[in-house]
């Protein structure tokens, strides 16, 4: 009879092994180190996002824009638009264009006023203004008469506001205001949009 019991006992306790066992297999594919599947999964939903996230910041940082630049025709008496596609980068679109009329033109029928030594300082657009800050090579080398100082604060004022946004510009020279370039026009207050000069 105890040859039974014992029998039994031992059956029980294989059984109960077995089953512990089993147990412990299923705990550890589910609860354990993570399977195959589902570290797979994670990567499979977190890799459009950085594709996504990486072009999106490539799309800011390459954003195109065409804007108008003002130079005066070749005789000096009306500002003649000058259209061009700028890459926008790291600087935004005020620099941009202003950095693009400094760079000049060689279309026909246009010529150059801004003294080419001119560098830009910095613009800002705050509240409808936007002041733009140049080296003082910009009054330094300065030829021009009255003409000349109307043809080249125009095509200033004009390219800043062709941006709707940008109603009146105060130019600058190294930071400070001034009265004029060469005399003949005053700069000490921001300028509205010289739509008489435009052909």
């Amino acid at each position: 009879m105890m040859k039974k019991y014992v029998r039994y006992a031992m059956l029980g306790l294989a059984i109960f092994a077995l089953a512990l066992l089993a147990g412990c297999g299923s705990g550890t594919t589910g609860k354990g180190t993570p399977d195959g599947s589902s570290s797979a999964s994670v990567q499979s939903e977190s890799a459009p996002q950085a594709a996504s996230s990486s072009s999106s910041s490539a799309e800011k940082k390459a954003q195109k824009l065409t804007i108008k630049v003002y130079y005066p025709d070749e005789q000096g008496m009306k500002l003649i638009a000058d259209k061009r596609t700028v890459t926008l980068d790291q600087q935004e679109k005020y620099t941009a264009a202003m950095e693009s009329l400094l760079e000049g033109t060689t279309e026909k029928g246009q010529t150059n006023i801004i003294p080419k030594q001119t560098k830009l300082r910095s613009v800002k657009v705050e509240n409808g203004t936007a002041t733009v800050d140049f080296t003082g090579d910009l009054r330094k080398n300065f030829v021009g008469g009255s003409t000349g100082e109307t043809m080249l604060v125009g095509s200033i004022v004009d390219t800043l506001t062709e941006f709707p946004e940008v109603k009146k510009v105060q130019i600058l020279i190294d930071g400070k205001k001034v009265e004029s370039l060469g005399g003949h026009m005053d700069l000490s207050q921001p300028l509205t949009r010289m739509t008489d000069l435009l052909k």
